[in-house]
C-alpha cells in the first residue's frame, strides 16, 4: 500500500513541525499489532457496510477478528445506516480515495466513509484505536478529508455544511464537528498550504509537542531531548518540597517525558542488538520462564512412569464462557454472579471522560489496597 509522504494522519504532526516528515523518511515503518488490527477491523468495516448497502463484496479473513471485532464494526454499520435514515437520496463512498494535491504536494488519502445529500456533506473515519481519545473538532486528517470530497463533488453539490465524525467504539467515543466550506478553505489557504510546502521540502523549524508522540525520528530528535531534558534539570526536585502549583505545572508533561525516555530505551536497545556498543553498557539475556519442549512427549513420559495426575482443570473465562453460552443465555444464568471491581484510582487529565471519583474515606482505604 502507498503512502503519501504527507499523509492526513500524519497531518497534526507535519503542520506543527514541518521538518519531521522528511526526518521520518529513513525509518523503517514500525507499525505492530495493533496498526495490522486496525487495517483488518476497517477492512471489516467496508466488507459489511457495503454487504449493507446492497453492494456485492467478499468478507475479508484475518487472525485478528474476534467477537469484539464483530460486534465494533456492526455498531460501525448500524451508526452509518441510523444516519443516513431521513436522507434524500444520499450519495455515499465507502473507502474513498481523495487528491488533495491543490493543497499537499503529492498529496492523497482515503476517506472511510463520505455522504453526501443535499447541500450536505458528512466525512466519517473509523478508529479502531484503543490508546488515544480522538476528538474531531479541529482535526486536521478529517479536515484533509473534507477538502479532498470538495473538490469530488465541486459541481455535483451545493455544499453548505461540512460534519465530520469520528466513530472510535472501543473507547465509547463518538466525536462530530461542524464546519462551512469556506471556513474549511480559509484554513487550507492560510495554514495548511504553507505549511505542507515547507514540510514537502523539509523547511521550518523543529517544534515539540504532542504530535511528537507517534514521530519515527522522536528518539533522535534534539529538540524533544532539550524540551524533556530542560523539564528533567529544572523540575526534578524532591517532591516534597515542591509547592502545589509547581506540581499541577509538572503533572501534563510527565507522560510525555516518561515516554521519551522509553524511546531513547529502545532505540539504544535496537542499535545494540544490531552490533553498537555503548559506554557502560552491554546487552544480556533477559529472564524467562521454564516450558515443555513439547506438550505430547511430556504426556507419553509421565504415562509410562506411572503417573495419571498430570492435568490441572481450571474455570474457563468470563469472555470464553459468553462465547460457549452466548450472551444473553450467560446473562440469564449467570449475570448475577459476575461483578466488576472498581478499578485502581489514576490520576488522568480532566479531559479524560471517566466519572471522577468522589473522594470518601471508603476510597482512600481501597486506594490503599
Amino acid at each position: 500500500m502507498s503512502h503519501s509522504i504527507l499523509s492526513p494522519s500524519s497531518s497534526h504532526r507535519w503542520l506543527h513541525c514541518t521538518p519531521s516528515a522528511r526526518l521520518e523518511e529513513p525509518y523503517p515503518d514500525t507499525s505492530g499489532l495493533a496498526a495490522k488490527e486496525g487495517t483488518a477491523a476497517h477492512a471489516l468495516c467496508e466488507h459489511k457496510l457495503k454487504t449493507a448497502l446492497g453492494t456485492e463484496s467478499v468478507r475479508p479473513e484475518s487472525d485478528f477478528q474476534d467477537e469484539a471485532m464483530e460486534q465494533h464494526s456492526d455498531e460501525y454499520v448500524s451508526w452509518i445506516l441510523e444516519t443516513i435514515k431521513d436522507e434524500v437520496k444520499p450519495v455515499i463512498m465507502i473507502e474513498q480515495k481523495l487528491d488533495l494535491s491543490e493543497y499537499v504536494p503529492e498529496g492523497f488519502g482515503t476517506a472511510d466513509c463520505i455522504i453526501a445529500s443535499g447541500n450536505k456533506l458528512h466525512v466519517i473515519d473509523f478508529k479502531y484505536g484503543l490508546g488515544v481519545l480522538v476528538n474531531a473538532e479541529n482535526n486536521t486528517q478529517m479536515m484533509l478529508y473534507a477538502l479532498g470530497a470538495l473538490e469530488l463533488l465541486d459541481g455535483i453539490f451545493d455544499i453548505e455544511t461540512i460534519e465530520m465524525t469520528i466513530f472510535q467504539p472501543r473507547k465509547e467515543n463518538i466525536s462530530s464537528w461542524t464546519i462551512t466550506p469556506d471556513e474549511l478553505k480559509t484554513w487550507a489557504h492560510e495554514i495548511l498550504k504553507p505549511n505542507a510546502e515547507l514540510a514537502f521540502n523539509g523547511e521550518g523549524e523543529l517544534c515539540n509537542g504532542s504530535w511528537c508522540q507517534f514521530c519515527k525520528a522522536a528518539a533522535k530528535c534534539r529538540k524533544r531531548a532539550e524540551a524533556a531534558l530542560e523539564l528533567a534539570k529544572d523540575e526534578f526536585k524532591d517532591p516534597t518540597s515542591l509547592s502545589d502549583e509547581e506540581i499541577e505545572q509538572v503533572l501534563p508533561k510527565l507522560d510525555d517525558l516518561i515516554k521519551w525516555a522509553e524511546e531513547i530505551k529502545e532505540y539504544a536497545q535496537q542499535k545494540a542488538l544490531k552490533g553498537k556498543k555503548w559506554s557502560g553498557f552491554k546487552l544480556v539475556a533477559g529472564r524467562s520462564n521454564r516450558k515443555y519442549v513439547s506438550e505430547a512427549k511430556v504426556i507419553a513420559a509421565c504415562q509410562a512412569a506411572g503417573f495419571t495426575d498430570i492435568y490441572k482443570k481450571s474455570l474457563r473465562t468470563i469472555t470464553d464462557m459468553e462465547k460457549v453460552m452466548t450472551k444473553p443465555v450467560f446473562q440469564e444464568i449467570l449475570g448475577s454472579l459476575v461483578t466488576k471491581p472498581v478499578g485502581k484510582p489514576t490520576l488522568v487529565p480532566v479531559s479524560d471522560k471517566r466519572k471522577e471519583i468522589e473522594f470518601t474515606e471508603e476510597t482512600e482505604n481501597e486506594s490503599k489496597h
